[in-house]
């Protein structure tokens, strides 16, 4: 997450980032999309802003490292880590945010709570789009848009072997099943009508789509994504309450 971040950053430029890593394969991996790289956390600790995008299970041991004033911003990515808790080992102002992989196409959906600074908006504008929610709400949003798209690939997949079974090359297949999700989306975000509104749009009487939707309508497709998401939003709790007593 943290490579996708840079290198959406890079494409959007007027930036100046400093990539900080001990592994230096990883720092070999995003040298290209930012000014510098270091292993040395006090270094990466200069900058106004400080992304800390790690498992969270080091989160601790990171932010011990980090020696950040009240002047700065400290961006946490790692999912499940409260906010008070990180606040409880800095100085610097907190920022928590769920963000996802689409950020290196500048395609990020992300949600963003704590003490948000316009500079911060600013860099997460840069590399797509964001909401501002409540800690409370950090979970299921975890779930929908941090864990989502591998729901989305997961489905491109099916969209894509069927239309191979069809007898479509793997390449033609892949590339019309991606970016018909793709326009899906962007249709969905920019149209000011429901999905259920542009599904009748698309269905024509007695046409192929409707026909289509006939079979999903009467599955268990839906309340299996949903399940889906259910099941990541548990998980991030489940990692929440792993730091409730510390």
């Amino acid at each position: 997450m943290g490579s996708a971040l840079l290198t959406g950053l890079w494409k959007a430029g007027g930036h100046s980032v400093i990539a900080c890593d001990l592994d230096p394969d990883a720092l070999a991996a995003v040298a290209d999309y930012c000014e510098e790289t270091t292993d040395d956390v006090s270094r990466a600790a200069e900058a106004d802003v400080v992304f800390v995008a790690v498992k969270p299970d080091i989160v601790e041991a990171v932010l011990s490292e980090l020696d950040l004033s009240p002047d700065q911003t400290l961006v946490t990515i790692a999912a499940g880590v409260p906010t008070a808790f990180v606040e409880a080992h800095t100085d610097a102002r907190v920022v928590r945010i769920m963000p996802n992989l689409a950020a290196e196409t500048r395609d990020m959906a992300a949600a963003a709570t704590g003490d948000l600074t316009d500079e911060v908006r600013e860099l997460l504008s840069d590399v797509g789009e964001f909401v501002e929610v409540e800690e409370s709400q950090m979970d299921i949003a975890t779930a929908v848009n941090g864990s989502g798209p591998a729901f989305v690939f997961y489905l491109i997949e099916a969209v894509t072997q069927a239309g191979i079974a069809g007898g479509l090359s793997e390449e033609d297949a892949e590339i019309l099943a991606a970016q018909t999700f793709k326009g899906a989306a962007e249709t969905v975000v920019q149209d000011d009508r429901t999905a259920d509104e542009l599904i009748d749009a698309v269905c024509s009487p007695n046409g192929t789509t409707i026909e289509g939707m006939e079979v999903l309508w009467d599955s268990d497709a839906d309340e299996a994504v949903t399940e889906a998401v259910v099941a990541a939003e548990r998980r991030s709790k489940e990692l929440a309450e792993e730091f409730a007593d510390e």
